[in-house]
C-alpha cells in the first residue's frame, strides 16, 4: 500500500535526517481523523513537486512529527495537459476535477460555455470550492503536484489557450474525426475542451476550429460532462511519455 501524502509548506533545502512537524488542518487531520501511529510512514509533499518521506516518531493531540528519510523532487511531465471544464449541474463538475486530479491532468480551466446551465454568481466561492477538492484529489492520488486551477473563463478567452497550444481537442459526440486518429506530440502543452450538458454550440465550434483545434469524438458511446475529460487524458497518458 502507498503511502498517505500530506500537503504543507516545507523548509527549502530539507534533507534525510531533519524532523518535520505537522501541525495545522494536515496535522489535526493526521492525528484525529487518520490517527496515524508512532512509526508509520507517510510522504510531506509541497504541491510543487517536492516528496519528503519519513516515519512518525512522535504523535500529539493535533499534529505529527515526521523523521525525513528521503527527499525528491518530481518533475512536471514534458507533456501538459490543460483540461478546459464547462461548468455542469450539480456536483457535476466537481467530480470532473476530481478524476482529472486523479488521472494527472496539470491544469484545470473553469469553462462558462454558451449552454452551461450553471452560472456562478460568486466566482470566487466556486473556484475555491474547485481548488479544495482538486486539493483533496491530490492527497487521495499520492500526487506531488496540485494541478492548477485557472479562473471562470468566457468562450472567446479559450481561443487564446487554443492558439498557443501545441495540440488542441474539441470533445463532441458528432465530430467525423475519432480522437484515435489524432497524432498528439511527446512534448509540449495539449489543450482538451469539454462542454456541458447542453453541449458545445456551432458558433463556439466554428470559433475553436477557427482558432487551431481539432473537433474530435472519443468513440461510439457518448460520455457525461463529468468522465470526458479524464478519459481523454487517460488516452493521451497512456500512449505518450507522461505515462511510459
Amino acid at each position: 500500500m502507498s503511502n498517505p501524502v500530506f500537503i504543507c509548506d516545507l523548509p527549502s533545502g530539507l534533507s534525510a535526517g531533519a524532523t518535520v512537524h505537522l501541525a495545522g488542518d494536515e496535522g489535526r487531520h493526521a492525528a484525529v481523523v487518520r490517527r496515524i501511529k508512532l512509526g508509520e510512514v507517510v510522504d510531506l509533499c509541497n504541491g510543487e513537486g517536492v516528496r519528503a518521506t519519513g516515519a512518525v516518531c512522535e504523535v500529539k493531540k493535533e499534529s505529527i512529527f515526521i523523521l525525513v528519510e528521503t527527499v525528491e523532487i518530481e518533475e512536471l511531465p514534458e507533456l501538459q495537459v490543460v483540461v478546459v471544464q464547462a461548468l455542469a449541474k450539480g456536483d457535476r463538475a466537481e467530480l470532473a476535477v476530481e478524476m482529472l486530479t486523479e488521472v494527472g491532468v496539470d491544469v484545470v480551466v473553469p469553462w462558462r460555455a454558451h449552454h452551461s446551465v450553471v452560472k456562478w454568481d460568486n466566482a470566487e466561492k466556486a473556484l475555491e470550492r474547485w481548488r479544495r477538492t482538486v486539493r483533496e484529489a491530490t492527497k487521495q492520488s499520492r500526487r506531488a503536484w496540485i494541478p492548477f486551477v485557472e479562473g471562470l473563463q468566457s468562450s472567446e478567452s479559450i481561443c487564446d489557450l487554443i492558439a498557443a497550444a501545441d495540440l488542441a481537442v474539441v470533445l463532441h459526440e458528432s465530430a467525423p474525426k475519432s480522437f484515435a486518429e489524432i497524432s498528439v506530440p511527446q512534448t509540449g502543452q495539449i489543450v482538451i475542451v469539454v462542454g456541458p450538458e447542453g453541449g458545445i454550440s456551432q458558433d463556439e465550434l466554428l470559433m475553436f476550429a477557427s482558432a487551431g483545434a481539432k473537433i474530435v469524438q472519443m468513440g461510439p458511446s457518448v460520455m457525461r460532462t463529468s468522465t470526458a475529460g479524464a478519459v481523454a487524458t487517460a488516452v493521451i497518458s497512456a500512449g505518450t511519455s507522461r505515462w511510459n
